[in-house]
């Protein structure tokens, strides 16, 4: 048959098939809540083929129940200027293994932004109707996004470990407590008696991850933590909290707070690693952390993970054992941790500081429990 410039609409496809338009809609979608005979079927995927009839996304699927477009979701704009190095590892991983499978990948960006955010279902999600699953990724969540997406029984992936009280969540995530362990366990090595946790203490699930792999170490070593909350500080700051509660090494969960430290501490002229070792739980990029002791997300790998996990539930094939998948992180030796000195001296902390309204309080790393003073409190580890 000639195929026409013209589209061929589906009540045509119909009309040739000789069936009724419900049943070819029924045929395209991969219904299964209606019965349609293996012949009938046959007949209507015949005339689609012949005809080159394609059928609307948004609408229903192509025949075979799909239609091979992935749908990607940020929950933070994926183009940020000051973070463009955190979103693109993950793009090359997902791209690459997209590629090799044949799919599409369907950006979606009309969710407006909100509190430097979006959420997928905030507009009704019509827009997941044109994909056959949909990748997650985002620093943030929304916790009512996955509990609508579990209950509708959508296919989908984060890239990043999540929980959610709705049930399980599949992701293709970073180990992070293994890797924040060993490099803790590195300083313990080194000869680190105190050491310190700087990050965000909230209920994150990376920053929950990081935090169990600290409290992991220092306890393995008979040392006691000192969590610090590193939220909204600057590296003067984050150095004065360190100072006062004489910590020779830290564990920074942050991406920016290390190399801020760093200058800062430097520019008092303390030795890093010397006087002070610091390592970063994660990097954003290595041509930024190349001096940094720490270890590398698998960011490329996730990627991959996460749409090999999304198409092999799509498909049915995949048991749900491994629908959630950690990748192992690679250590950094860096430049940035060593043994630690005795000091000789007070070390040098900023004195505008040392009286400031609202300082955290200091903190005895020598008491059980201790930790300095901040909005969030510590979950247990």
């Amino acid at each position: 048959m000639r195929r026409s410039s013209r589209r061929v609409t589906q009540a045509e496809v119909a009309r040739l098939a000789g069936v009724s338009q419900a049943t070819v809609s029924h045929v395209l979608s991969g219904s299964s809540e209606v019965r349609i005979g293996e012949e009938t079927r046959q007949r209507v995927l015949d005339v689609v083929r012949r005809t080159g009839y394609t059928a609307n996304p948004v609408a229903q699927r192509l025949a075979g129940g799909r239609n091979r477009i992935i749908g990607v979701f940020t929950y933070e704009p994926v183009f940020p200027r000051d973070r463009s190095d955190f979103y693109h590892p993950l793009f090359v991983g997902i791209e690459r293994e997209a590629e090799a499978q044949g799919l599409d990948l369907l950006l979606f960006t009309s969710a407006p932004v909100r509190s430097g955010r979006r959420r997928l279902l905030d507009d009704g999600a019509s827009r997941l109707g044109m994909a056959d699953g949909c990748l997650l990724l985002g620093q943030h969540d929304d916790k009512r996004d996955l509990a609508e997406l579990i209950g509708r029984g959508f296919p989908f992936v984060f890239v990043g470990r999540r929980e959610s009280d709705a049930g399980l969540v599949p992701y293709a995530a970073a180990d992070y407590a293994a890797a924040t362990q060993a490099v803790v366990e590195r300083l313990v090595d080194l000869g680190h008696e105190r050491i310190g946790y700087l990050g965000d203490l909230g209920p994150n699930e990376s920053h929950k991850d990081r935090r169990a792999g600290y409290h992991a170490a220092v306890a393995a070593a008979g040392l006691r933590p000192v969590l610090l909350d590193g939220t909204s500080i600057d590296g003067d700051t984050a150095l004065d909290l360190l100072l006062d509660n004489r910590l020779t090494a830290v564990a920074v969960g942050d991406f920016v707070l290390p190399h801020a430290l760093l200058d800062a501490a430097r520019r008092r002229g303390l030795s890093v690693p010397g006087d002070l070792s610091i390592v970063q739980l994660g990097d954003p990029s290595a041509a930024h952390t190349a001096e940094l002791s720490g270890f590398r997300i698998p960011r490329e790998e996730m990627g991959t993970a996460a749409l090999q996990i999304l198409t092999g539930i799509i498909a049915g094939d995949l048991p749900q054992e491994q629908w959630q998948q950690t990748l192992p992180c690679s250590l950094i030796t860096g430049e940035t941790a060593g043994p630690p000195t005795t000091p000789t001296t007070t070390p040098r902390r900023t004195p505008a500081l040392s009286g400031a309204a609202g300082s955290p309080a200091p903190v005895d790393p020598t008491r059980p429990g201790d930790t300095a003073a901040a909005p969030t409190s510590e979950d247990p580890a």
